[in-house]
């Protein structure tokens, strides 16, 4: 396996040598992130959706864009596999270099794995009851956060990924938890994971974890999928002190799904925020995932929206203009499987992110 991870020496590195335009990368998490990144989830588990991926993450190296973003659980580990490939390829090639790009993976689905013959019942069955996925731990038949089974996914991924050292790993959708277990319990297992999630960091397995989420950033307290950012941070520091590891968040955002910029969810202690907001207020940095809705934003946007982004000449870049122009956003995820959609998303790079202002201002009208 690879070794090393992002540094903010290797990512400012790549911000100077491409061809950004200003603001596109951010300074978050101690390193210099592309507002732009490429993300894996979608399309078909065969070779040539792989191929596409992997072409992409080298057109998208060329864009200045260096965050990279998978889960085990993408097409049966074929997506962290393609992501893998491609940037050892890469880093063979001297096109980029270990320490300038930052990748993202996620763990707590139940995966199965599209190059073993068994079938994925049998596979998720015979892997996983011997590695800590206990009944009694996995809800909704789906998911679990016991440290035992997600040091074996870590490990997967590492392997799948071919690095010594995950930049970000994600708890990945932990609100699924709550349909089977109350909110004490809840919060018990979250100390048990973040306590062996930091000691990963410790060990050098991962760089920093964060949660990735779908709806829980965006419920209100009330709601029953609800997840606090004060309270994991408090979790988190119980568990390791002001030191710990936990420093991302990531929520769908888009043109279509807007709450994480205007939506009241998460109580601080200056109030209730929108999660955007208070992703910034306690120093997280923030991943948008669906920035295109799974490309039905990609065409048809109505012409006001495009009139409000006048330097982008597609609708995708009009709906990554917005979801990487918000206040709070770290960098915007697409998913893209072809080096000419690449071109397409990526090229926005060139073009200076638009300003918060014009943001608001949509949100208000």
């Amino acid at each position: 396996m690879i070794a090393g991870r992002a540094t903010l020496e290797g990512t400012l590195r790549f911000a100077a040598r491409g061809p950004a335009a200003p603001g596109h990368f951010r300074s978050t998490m101690g390193l210099s992130l592309s507002s732009l990144g490429l993300g894996t989830y979608l399309g078909e588990e065969d070779a040539a959706t792989d191929r596409g991926y992997q072409e992409s993450v080298g057109a998208a190296l060329a864009l200045s864009v260096n965050v990279f973003d998978s889960a085990i659980n993408y097409r049966g580990q074929k997506s962290e596999r393609s992501i893998g490939r491609a940037l050892s390829e890469a880093f063979s090639a001297g096109t980029a270099s270990r320490d300038e790009v930052f990748v993202s993976t996620k763990g707590g689905y139940l995966p199965h794995d599209a190059e073993d013959a068994r079938d994925p019942r049998r596979y998720v069955r015979e892997e996983f009851a011997a590695c800590g996925a206990s009944p009694s731990e996995i809800a909704a038949g789906v998911h679990c956060m016991a440290p035992a089974y997600l040091s074996d996914q870590l490990d997967r991924s590492r392997r799948n990924l071919g690095l010594e050292t995950i930049d970000l790993y994600y708890l990945h959708n932990v609100e699924t938890q709550l349909s089977a277990v109350d909110r004490k319990t809840f919060r018990a297992r979250l100390a048990a994971t973040a306590a062996f999630l930091e000691e990963a960091a410790g060990q050098g397995r991962i760089a920093a974890w964060g949660l990735a989420t779908w709806n829980g950033l965006r419920v209100p307290p009330e709601h029953p999928e609800h997840l606090s950012l004060s309270e994991t941070l408090e979790v988190a520091r119980e568990v390791a002190g002001e030191g710990h590891h936990f420093r991302a968040v990531q929520l769908p955002f888009n043109l279509g799904m807007a709450q994480a910029a205007v939506y009241r969810s998460q109580d601080t202690a200056g109030g209730r925020l929108p999660a955007l907001s208070a992703a910034q207020q306690l120093g997280l940095g923030a991943f948008g995932s669906a920035s295109l809705l799974q490309g039905r934003l990609a065409a048809g946007l109505p012409e006001d929206l495009r009139e409000a982004f006048p330097e982008c000449d597609t609708a995708a870049r009009t709906a990554l203009q917005f979801a990487r122009s918000a206040p709070g956003m770290t960098t915007a995820l697409s998913g893209v499987s072809s080096p000419e959609h690449a071109q397409d998303n990526f090229g926005l790079s060139r073009i200076a992110p638009a300003q918060p202002e014009r943001i608001r201002a949509l949100f208000s009208q």
